[in-house]
């Protein structure tokens, strides 16, 4: 049974949602750092919000952990690199906010506009400041955008409803796809002296840090807003602080910070022309259910499923693949998982051969799940689709893939070649119906095996009676044979016999038919 630990506030139905799928939960909020780097070596999972620091000294001790979900779009209080690094799986819920947090980016605008709080306060100070806040209309003005993503499309979509031209910026977005929304692209360098109002729905990295700062203002139309509902140090706080005593900027507004919880001896808690809110851009009962429940989905589905959904840190893994693509995940994972026991030599390099054109999509993937598969029980660390590749590199193995339309024989095939110092080994596998998975070459030998539970796979002399003589020794032993395949080159030869059986093997009985007059190689499997 899988363990997941809950360390900060979530909705209760994600509890319920994991414990119903049987996985035992601990929800506590109040562990303290120490309790957490002693506890944590115990859990499968760990489920955080932006509290929980998970920093590289906490990921060092996670023994077990297999997967850490983040409910909420940013991971800027997880180390990923360290994650990684261990195996460990990140993911988000980069959706379930986003109305919210666009919602309240909107709200910001209209309060900074029309100086909501100020007036507020003003009245209960006992004053009638009518004129003193009198604001500006959104209709007619510019809206920049920086970040197209799906916040900054929701913002963007709710300013055309005000009546605003809506400019923006995103690398990854093209003008046509922009222009869907009623967005136009431009640089940076276009955008600052056009902008009546900047809004930033970018994540906080190398390029992003002080995006807009006294540099950017410089550039920028005298009288801009700004607002950042995004990730504190977008916006450098203290040059914003500059540009507005100098006119340059007419007011801010700020969700989030550059350190939280903030000093609140910043001035901007208490200038009069800038609004500020806690970290409020997801925190509705909607969006804070909604993750929630996203993100207690996407650890079920992993653990149960092997589906992989707003995973961060995975190097080329497709998000929701269809079931036919997931069978031969499970293929090529169990391929790799099978093939590892048969090598003893050292490797000089593997390729990867994808035999049919619907493998080819998901190339990269299958060839993840091999390399997980075959690094699983040769290495004393967890591995999972995260660090696969980052091990083989550490290894200086070179992984190759190689793609054909069609096969001979059979509609799709996965053939993984593996060079070592010694020799050239060859392993295939396909699927028969949907999803029974079966091996059907090893080097020169056609075969159908079922590469599944605690397998015998040995190489004997084709004479009469060995069979007899191996299935006597496991009958003696009480074990239990559940299926069988033969396989020969020629008459007379060498031949190759599979066996699955019920329970494992001890070493004592395999050394027992080892000793058999004409057993040249043997090999337990496990997958």
């Amino acid at each position: 049974m899988k363990k997941i630990l809950i360390s900060d506030q979530v909705n209760e139905k994600s509890v319920a949602l994991l414990k119903s799928a049987g996985f035992e939960v601990t929800y506590n909020t109040q562990l303290t750092r120490e309790e957490l780097i002693k506890t944590i070596p115990d859990y499968n999972s760990l489920i955080v919000r932006s509290a929980t620091k998970v920093d590289a000294e906490l990921i060092s001790n996670m023994v077990n952990m297999e997967v850490i979900g983040r409910a909420g779009t940013g991971v800027d209080n997880i180390d990923v690199k360290a994650a990684s690094r261990k195996g460990i799986l990140v993911m988000n819920t980069p959706g379930g906010n986003t109305i919210s947090t666009a919602e309240h980016t909107f709200a910001m605008i209209l309060a900074l506009c029309r100086n909501i709080p100020q007036a507020g306060r003003s009245l209960a100070e006992g004053r009638w400041d009518r004129k003193k806040y009198n604001g500006t209309e959104l209709r007619g003005k510019t809206l920049a955008v920086i970040g197209l993503g799906k916040i900054g499309k929701e913002v963007a979509k709710r300013a055309k409803a005000f009546g605003m031209d809506v400019i923006g910026f995103d690398p990854l977005i093209s003008s046509d796809k922009a222009n869907e929304f009623g967005i136009d692209i431009l640089t940076p360098e276009q955008i600052w002296p056009k902008a009546d109002i900047i809004t930033v729905h970018v994540p906080l990295n190398d390029s992003t840090k002080n995006l807009l700062s006294k540099t950017t203002f410089e550039k920028c139309k005298k009288g801009v807003k700004v607002i950042n509902c995004a990730r504190g140090g977008i916006v450098n706080e203290s040059d914003i602080v500059e540009a507005i005593e100098s006119g340059t900027v007419s007011g801010a507004a700020f969700d989030v910070y550059s350190k939280e919880p903030p000093e609140f001896s910043n001035i901007i808690f208490n200038h009069p022309k800038i609004i500020c809110t806690p970290h409020l851009g997801a925190s509705t009962d909607e969006a804070q259910e909604l993750v929630a429940i996203q993100i207690s989905e996407q650890i079920k589905e992993y653990f149960l499923d092997n589906k992989i959904t707003a995973a961060v840190n995975i190097r080329g893994f497709a998000e929701n693949l269809d079931k036919d693509s997931l069978s031969y995940i499970h293929l090529c994972e169990s391929l790799g998982v099978f093939t590892s026991q048969l090598l003893t030599d050292p490797l000089k390099s593997i390729d990867i051969n994808l035999s049919g054109k619907s493998l080819h999509k998901y190339a990269t993937e299958f060839s993840t799940a091999f390399q997980k598969g075959f690094l699983t029980n040769r290495v004393d660390q967890i591995v999972t689709y995260v660090n696969a590749q980052l091990l083989f590199d550490d290894l200086n193995i070179p992984v190759n893939i190689k793609k054909s339309d069609d096969s001979s024989v059979y509609k799709n095939l996965v053939t993984a070649e593996i060079h070592t110092e010694k020799d050239d080994r060859i392993f295939a596998a396909t699927l028969f119906g949907v999803d029974e998975i079966r091996i059907v070459k090893i080097d020169n030998y056609d075969v159908e095996l079922n590469p599944t539970g605690y397998m015998l796979l040995y190489i004997n002399e084709d004479k009469p009676g060995m069979l007899a003589s191996v299935g006597k020794i496991l009958a003696d032993a009480n074990i239990n044979i559940a299926g069988l395949s033969l396989g020969r080159i020629e008459k007379g030869k060498q031949a190759l016999t599979f066996i699955n059986v019920d329970s494992r093997i001890p070493d004592n009985i395999i050394q027992i038919i080892q000793s058999l007059d004409g057993i040249f190689e043997i090999y337990q499997i496990i997958v």
